[in-house]
């Protein structure tokens, strides 16, 4: 009798492990489902959160209207003479003549922006304070446009300089004011020489 109560507890811990193992693979198939639902959610955020990156970059976009005004002048590069080159050749008039060109048009553009920002912030405050300033900021930025006013008409005339092949040559001497200084200050009529002694006669009747 003993004999048969060995093999009757044997025959209940095989029975107990053979249920025991499909409930492992259970948990097991339940734990993957959840990795894989939790990984498709993680996809679709990251989906939805591209989808709005896209459209947030399209709307910042500008229009092709608004792109064509934003356009800068181009900048041209600084004059290099050839060799045996006459001054004043037809090369040359024509580099000076762009300069001077989108130096106007700049300028131009520069007055616009500044009477769009007059137009558009021309408000009244309240404070005494507030309005002094505001009043002080319109009124250098009229003083600026005023002389960029004074100085589209310095580039209009040196423009018609150049069709009356009169550019490059000081009002005072007749000579070359030259292409260097010519770069750097494209509506000059003096010569360095004469420029310097028109400040010293300026500098001794004022003081």
């Amino acid at each position: 009798m003993p004999v048969k109560k060995k093999k009757n507890q044997k025959q209940i811990k095989k029975v107990a492990v053979k249920k025991k193992k499909p409930v492992t693979k259970k948990k097991v198939i339940k734990k993957t489902t959840a990795t894989k639902r939790k990984a498709k959610v993680v996809k679709k955020k990251i989906a939805t959160k591209a989808s709005t990156k896209k459209t947030s970059t399209k709307k910042t976009t500008q229009p092709k209207a608004a792109r064509r005004k934003v356009k800068k002048t181009p900048q041209i590069s600084v004059y290099k003479p050839r060799k045996n080159e006459k001054y004043m050749s037809a090369r040359m008039k024509k580099h000076f003549n762009q300069v001077l060109i989108n130096w106007r048009e700049h300028l131009k553009e520069e007055m616009q922006k500044t009477f769009d920002h007059l137009r558009n912030k021309g408000e009244t405050f309240a404070d005494p304070v507030d309005r002094a300033s505001q009043e002080e900021e319109f009124a250098f930025e009229l003083r600026t446009r005023d002389r960029e006013r004074k100085l589209i008409n310095k580039i209009a005339h040196s423009i018609e300089l150049i069709k009356q092949d009169e550019y490059g040559y000081c009002y005072s001497c007749g000579c070359e004011i030259g292409t260097k200084r010519l770069e750097a200050r494209p509506t000059a009529t003096h010569c360095i020489d004469c420029k310097q002694l028109e400040e010293i006669k300026e500098k001794q009747l004022g003081g």
